[in-house]
């Protein structure tokens, strides 16, 4: 059951949000697929949605928004995580160009996000993590450091039931291009997702190293194990029907685990960041 949040403590939930102090998620190796979920904090932005009431905000004369009074956009200017990024000496950046990142999301130090992407409230994007073009993070979204979400990806946003585990990606993954991970699949560290890939909560994987199905359910969605590497595949499809018309359906394979050759085709330039 999804906790009810008043609208000012919801304010002060998406400023702590904002700030890094609290997530939709953390790391807890005692919880199922080692991440434990806040359902407090899906149910504060979900009450500042409930509110209808619309603000407009010009943002020095060259931009200006119309949303819902308590999700406007995030300051790119002021607040801690900001000044944290710039005594780091890795500030985020926001390159122009139509992006737009909502209040309540973290940026950590060096952060770069490319235009055109869209953030949304309670996601978390770790320190260094490039963000490419035509990119969608969800809701709740929790990108670990070092990522690389390449062009066209899509995250999907989990609010309901609150106590849902968000899509994760954890530390020094990569997420190909045009690929979508969707309803609270994990991502573990360092494994690389091929371009093109779809994977939700209840989809198969499967395993050619190991040789089994690894597959999730709405209680437990899909987990991808650490320094995997998934890339799309088919699976033909039993019956005359299906023979005859040589049918297959898309699938994810996990093919190898990540080594030294895979580190150098994913690798991202220094000077792009």
């Amino acid at each position: 059951m999804t906790p009810v949040v008043e609208r000012p403590v919801a304010a002060s939930i998406l400023d702590e949000l904002d700030a890094g102090t609290r997530r939709a998620a953390v790391p807890d190796p005692s919880a199922t697929g080692g991440w434990r979920t806040d359902p407090e904090v899906k149910a504060a932005i979900l009450a500042c949605f409930r509110d209808r009431a619309t603000e407009t905000w010009d943002l020095g004369g060259v931009l200006r928004f119309r949303d819902r009074v308590g999700l406007p956009p995030k300051s790119l200017l002021d607040g801690r995580e900001a000044d944290a990024a710039i005594q780091a000496g890795r500030p985020w950046r926001i390159v122009p160009g139509g992006t737009s990142v909502r209040a309540g999301t973290y940026l950590g130090p060096g952060v770069v996000v490319m235009p055109p992407s869209f953030v949304n409230v309670g996601a978390w994007i770790g320190e260094d993590s490039m963000i490419d073009s035509h990119v969608l993070v969800g809701s709740c979204a929790q990108v670990g450091a070092r990522v690389h979400l390449a062009a066209g990806v899509t995250l999907g946003g989990v609010l309901e039931p609150a106590g849902a585990r968000p899509v994760i990606v954890e530390d020094d993954a990569f997420v190909g291009a045009g690929s979508s991970l969707l309803e609270g699949v994990l991502v573990g560290a360092g494994a690389v997702i091929g371009a093109g890939v779809v994977l939700t909560g209840t989809s198969r994987l499967y395993d050619l190293v190991r040789g089994r199905v690894r597959s999730g359910t709405p209680d437990e969605p899909l987990a991808v194990p650490a320094g995997a590497v998934v890339v799309p595949g088919a699976r033909s499809l039993a019956g005359d029907f299906a023979h005859e018309h040589g049918l297959s359906a898309s699938v994810a394979l996990l093919v190898k685990d990540r080594d030294a050759g895979t580190d150098a085709r994913v690798a991202l330039e220094d000077a792009l960041r």
